[in-house]
């Protein structure tokens, strides 16, 4: 059966409806809310799991998603603190009715300025009832928002990506339809970013409206904003909704800024250095990392103290590294770059047919790291070391060497590890970390 939303029956259906809806909303917050408390640590793990990676298609979703997130919660937690102070009021009105101000006897000054400022009870509590049905509604369209701010920025990197860059090696005719598109994006983008802090002034003026309209249609699409639109003027149409929807956003600037703010111990040290003579990052230690949950930054030993005659080194693989073999050995280049976002269904099919192939190779790759990579402890050198790529114990992929420590005397060395680096016919010998430890004998 089709609900006829003009027909009086589903008028006064949804009458009742909104009459009784604070007791699914008080429902859907609670378990909104556990939900959304359960999904912050695995968020904020794979998070540090992309920035390690530098997989920014991942962390830009994930940080919208989490950003998400902590809107969504901050705003039913204030919806239900409302709620449960609505819910108290009027158990209190059932007690006590409406406020008498005679009773309280107060001086005709303060008399005047309570009967004018607070009213009556039911005043106050009709106020909080407005606050807790637009706070429900609002903590949605607010995601929605954000949804659109990335949506739009992401249109804006797909045409730049796809038609604007290495245009040297593409048909012109792509490169001036990409540059079309990226003026038409952006000049939308501020369109409706000026209608939306305007408030619909640009649908309301005659002439504005008319060049506008070709820009709202193509941005209801990109932003999604069809499925939201009922919602943004509904509050729009209502003065206290509108005030509070705006009010809503300079709120979050402000929570996003005050959490950007930490305590400085030191005008000289902070717990995010880099490793280096003087300097220990827990991220370069294995033991630290199983401890505390981290990711390995560009290089890891074993403990800050070595008791053996051999010290293991990880290096973190990066797309750098690979970028890096590829100058020093060009055969290595594939003709298809299968690195990023792929289809696992694809890439099982490619890995089956080019897998006898790939075995010369990949020790040629091996060789070549070798090349590109050496050590120094304190004035010992190690140049060529023996790889193998290898998982660390914190699901890392990297490469793995052991450097021998017979010649070491007990006390700090510093480890520093190097990488050749090409441009053109130049080549560099880069200093990528350098990590200290303590050696002793047992």
């Amino acid at each position: 059966m089709q609900n006829n939303y003009r027909s009086k029956a589903f008028k006064a259906w949804l009458d009742k409806l909104q009459q009784e809806s604070w007791q699914l909303e008080l429902i859907i917050s609670g378990f909104a809310i556990y939900g959304l408390t359960q999904v912050f640590g695995p968020l904020e793990l794979y998070q540090s799991i992309a920035r390690n990676e530098n997989n920014w298609l991942y962390l830009t979703t994930i940080t919208i998603v989490l950003m998400s997130c902590w809107i969504l919660i901050t705003t039913l937690l204030l919806h239900v603190v409302l709620r449960g102070l609505w819910i108290g009021a009027l158990g209190l009105r059932y007690v006590s009715g409406d406020i008498d101000y005679k009773t309280l006897n107060y001086r005709p000054k303060f008399d005047r300025y309570l009967r004018k400022k607070t009213g009556s009870f039911d005043k106050y509590i009709a106020s909080l009832e407005d606050y807790c049905s637009v706070l429900f509604a609002v903590s949605f369209l607010l995601i929605f928002y954000i949804l659109s701010i990335f949506l739009t920025f992401a249109a804006i990197t797909l045409v730049a990506y796809s038609l604007i860059n290495d245009h040297k090696e593409r048909p012109v005719i792509l490169y001036v339809i990409g540059i079309a598109l990226l003026l038409f994006i952006i000049f939308g983008m501020l369109l409706t970013f000026i209608d939306f802090l305007t408030q619909g002034y640009l649908k309301k003026n005659k002439w504005l409206a008319k060049i506008y309209f070709p820009f709202y249609w193509v941005f209801s699409f990109i932003t999604l904003s069809f499925l939201y639109r009922p919602l943004v003027h509904n509050f729009l149409d209502n003065k206290f909704g509108k005030r509070l929807s705006f009010a809503l956003i300079p709120i979050y600037f402000l929570i996003i800024t005050a959490s950007s703010y930490s305590y400085n111990r030191s005008n000289y040290f902070s717990p995010t250095d880099n490793s280096n003579a003087f300097i220990a990052n827990n991220n370069n230690y294995d033991e630290s990392i199983s401890d505390k949950n981290l990711f390995i930054k560009m290089a890891s030993i074993p403990s800050k103290i070595i008791n053996t005659a051999y010290l293991p080194v990880f290096i973190d693989y990066q797309k750098g590294v690979e970028d890096a073999v590829f100058n020093f050995n060009p055969s290595l280049k594939p003709k298809e770059d299968i690195r990023g976002l792929k289809s696992a269904m694809f890439m099982g099919m490619h890995d089956a047919s080019s897998q006898k192939s790939n075995d010369s190779l990949k020790l040629e790759y091996i060789k070549t790291i070798a090349r590109i990579y050496s050590f120094k402890i304190d004035s010992l050198e190690y140049t060529n070391p023996d790889f193998i790529y290898t998982r660390h114990n914190n699901n890392q992929n990297g490469f793995e060497t052991v450097l021998p420590l017979n010649t070491l005397k007990d006390g700090k060395h510093d480890l520093s590890i190097f990488r050749l680096e090409t441009t053109d016919s130049t080549q560099t010998r880069d200093t990528i970390i350098t990590i200290p430890f303590w050696y002793f004998k047992v």
